[in-house]
């Protein structure tokens, strides 16, 4: 099992000499950082604890013009050191990266006293309370303060004894079984190629997976890991990850990105969310104010939409959504911060609670409910909750970075890959009965509705609709007779009060070879099309076409006489059959053109053959 702990402090405090003193290893890897004596951009190193614990160590900057590049440092870590320079005390950058490490609520960790060789220990005493009033009421609150001096070797060793039992407590980090590797740092090494760094969360990485760049949605595959300097085949989740990749040049990939399997985490411009307005801000947080959201490792600009309230005052909370300016691969309990993009300063900061949600509607104690609910871990089935008209078991896990087991204790109507809300289901079985039962009121000749007008009706998607027609067959809502759809009463019943269907028959009899068209049929006798279509869903009648149509009798009749003229001439023409029936070409051609369609007969130039 392996940790990460990050640094945190003002400029010049010590934080990089800090790392060198416990590795060997400078973190400033950049020619400018050389040049300049500060920090700019994150730096890395490995310890090994005296128990033997494996730790990533994640250096960031501690200049206000560098926040951007600390945030991006700050993800993923199990623990933070605080360094605070002995003869300086608690500055104002201290106090902002405090801001940011309660914010993203790291609860372990430990303040460093640097440069404790420069200052006497009267100063010592008044530094140290100093920084144990600083530190109340945040998530580093009761943490260990260890003085150090980077010189005399001071301390060492109790910061080694502190961070093994901070880190006795922390257990391992869960195995989701969706591996995101959040990447930090992109370069390029001479005979690999291109290299990521991140810290993984949420599961294991091995060496030649398949994996998806999220937003951009590039396809890479891991050539070869390293885990605290060594190779591996296996990278753990909360573990500091080099990963070899093939597909992807160095401009290809950038900062903010996301390593991920394919198909499981989405890119989103909308998150909800909670979030706190630090004390100290000097201002509140309004409704549509423009910030920079720092979530991952990434930099977004955003609007604010408060949704209960029209400002939040510092120290208040509330819940809001976020509109991004541009996709980001999230999920949800991932932290945030928000920060005034000019003058730079950190406002706020949370826990995004879902990253597809829905527009809201401002004021709404329902959305704040279902928030609630979702926050205090419900999301598999808040997120069904949304989906009216159902949602594959794949989409639902997707949108919420769920493992496939938790499927199994949603209250939800399961239907082969489909699920659905009880109260969705609800709602759509109540409507495709009303449905039904209109349409067998407006048609009672009919055995029911044809399958895409009732899908129609209610508005179901078509990948959807085949899950629907299971459900009420299931529960016994609806039968499914010749394609349509009906209610499990219906019965069609031929009424012939006024004697339209006998006479209809009759008619058609006179001259069963060469009936009139339905349209005369239907003026002669005053029967309705709904007649016309019930006596042919009985069998009584055979429709050749919409204009001809046969008795049962007649048509059994004509089909052997057919069979029988093939049968002695090897095939049949129009004009033979017009013959022998003693009729005129359009009902004969009517009859061949139905066999054909019927699969009996097949035409073979101007003559028919049984097929």
């Amino acid at each position: 099992m392996s940790f990460v702990i990050g640094t945190a402090g003002h400029i010049d405090h010590g934080k990089s000499t800090l790392i060198t003193a416990l590795t060997g290893v400078d973190p400033d890897r950049l020619a400018e950082e050389k040049r300049r004596g500060m920090t700019i951009d994150l730096g890395f190193g490995h310890l090994r604890l005296p128990s033997g614990r494996e730790v990533g160590l994640v250096d960031v900057p501690g200049h206000a013009r560098f926040i951007r590049n600390m945030l991006a440092g700050t993800h993923g870590l199990d623990a933070v050191m605080l360094v605070i320079a002995a003869d300086e005390g608690v500055m104002p950058q201290t106090r902002e990266h405090l801001e940011i490490v309660d914010l993203l609520d790291v609860r372990r960790g430990v303040v460093v006293l640097s440069k404790v060789d420069l200052v006497d220990a009267d100063w010592l005493a008044l530094v140290r309370s100093e920084v144990v009033e600083a530190i109340a009421g945040t998530s580093l609150e009761g943490a260990p303060v260890v003085a150090f001096s980077a010189v005399s070797g001071e301390g060492k060793a109790d910061l080694l004894v502190e961070l093994d039992k901070m880190l006795a407590a922390v257990g391992p980090r869960p195995d989701l079984g969706r591996p995101r590797l959040p990447i930090d740092r992109v370069f390029t090494m001479s005979g690999f190629g291109t290299v990521v760094t991140g810290t993984l969360v949420d599961g294991a990485l091995n060496v030649g997976e398949e994996l998806e760049a999220v937003p951009a949605g590039r396809a890479v595959r891991v050539r070869g890991l390293q885990q605290h300097n060594r190779k591996v085949d296996t990278a753990s989740p909360g573990s500091r990850v080099a990963a070899n990749l093939i597909g992807a040049e160095k401009h290809e990939l950038e900062r903010g990105d996301v390593l991920a399997r394919p198909k499981t985490i989405a890119a989103t411009r909308r998150v909800d969310a909670t979030v706190r307005v630090v004390a100290s801000a000097p201002q509140p947080l309004r409704h549509g104010a423009e910030l920079l959201m720092h979530t991952g490792t990434t930099e977004v600009a955003c609007r604010v939409i408060l949704l209960e309230a029209d400002q939040l005052d510092p120290g208040g909370q509330g819940w809001v959504q976020l509109y991004l300016e541009r996709p980001v691969a999230a999920a949800e309990h991932d932290r945030f911060i928000l920060r005034v993009p000019s003058p730079a300063r950190t406002i706020a900061g949370g826990s995004i609670v879902d990253v597809t949600p829905r527009k809201h509607s401002r004021h709404d104690s329902a959305v704040r409910e279902s928030l609630e609910r979702r926050a205090a871990g419900d999301i598999l089935q808040e997120e069904l909750r949304k989906y009216a008209r159902g949602v594959t078991v794949t989409a639902l896990l997707k949108a919420t970075m769920a493992p496939e087991a938790d499927v199994a204790a949603l209250n939800a109507r399961r239907i082969g890959e489909w699920l659905y809300d009880p109260a969705a289901w609800r709602t759509i079985s109540d409507r495709a009965e009303r449905e039904l039962d209109a349409f067998h009121g407006a048609h009672p000749l009919r055995p029911g509705m044809a399958r895409e007008e009732l899908r129609s009706r209610l508005g179901v998607p078509p990948g959807a609709f085949a899950s629907v027609v299971q459900g009420l067959v299931e529960d016994g809502r609806a039968e499914e007779r010749d394609g349509t759809l009906a209610r499990p009463a219906h019965r069609v019943e031929l009424n012939d009060g006024n004697g339209t269907a006998t006479s209809l028959l009759e008619l058609l009899g006179r001259q069963p070879f060469a009936p009139p068209s339905l349209a005369e049929a239907l003026q002669q006798t005053g029967a309705s099309p709904e007649v016309v279509r019930a006596l042919g869903q009985r069998g009584d009648i055979v429709r050749l076409n919409d204009e001809i149509a046969f008795t049962k009798d007649a048509y059994e009749a004509a089909v052997a006489l057919v069979r029988e003229i093939v049968a002695s001439s090897g095939s049949i023409t129009v004009a033979q059959l017009r013959d022998r029936m003693g009729a005129s070409r359009r009902p004969v051609l009517a009859l061949l053109e139905h066999l054909d369609a019927q699969r009996v007969t097949r035409r073979v130039g101007d003559a028919r053959v049984l097929r």
